[in-house]
């Protein structure tokens, strides 16, 4: 397990751009709502923690995670923001759904990211269960919203 040993929400400020300048797009799923609630609190407090202002944090709501593709590629066309994070939560049940929402998402954020000049973050989680998704989104993994903050940061200032 990747995470076993490995706190999503751990990170140097010291190694991370200054995000002032930066604006961000955080599209959230309301789907699995409990856990993208965890995820989205967790990047908002690291993009704050790190300088990004609070104005310049847009959030939109989708309904599910599928949607998230959507969502994002409106964001990307008419606001103007330095990056977008896709945040969802997919958790498996007894039926087949479970893999095709998670391929068509990560399918839909990689088309996002090769599109545009903007990086889009893949911050859905696929677990499955319950319990994996919220060690993941605030409890005993950490945060993935929080590490999915950072690599924002540091996509929106690649190169710079």
């Amino acid at each position: 397990m990747a995470t076993a040993n490995k706190n999503l929400s751990s990170y140097d400020k010291s190694q991370i751009p200054n995000a002032k300048q930066l604006r961000f797009g955080i599209v959230v799923s309301e789907w699995n709502e409990e856990i993208t609630e965890g995820l989205y609190s967790g990047a908002e407090a690291a993009l704050l923690d790190c300088g990004t202002l609070s104005e310049n944090i847009i959030r939109w709501n989708v309904p599910g995670s599928f949607e998230l593709t959507f969502g994002c590629k409106k964001m990307l066309t008419t606001q103007k923001v330095d990056a977008v994070i896709a945040i969802g939560s997919v958790i498996k049940g007894e039926t087949e759904h479970f893999h095709f929402v998670c391929s068509a998402t990560a399918q839909g954020v990689k088309d996002l990211n090769i599109k545009y000049d903007i990086p889009v973050i893949f911050c859905v989680l696929t677990d499955d269960t319950l319990q994996q998704a919220q060690a993941r989104s605030g409890g005993v993994h950490g945060n993935k919203g929080t590490e999915a903050a950072i690599a924002a940061i540091k996509m929106a200032t690649l190169g710079d």
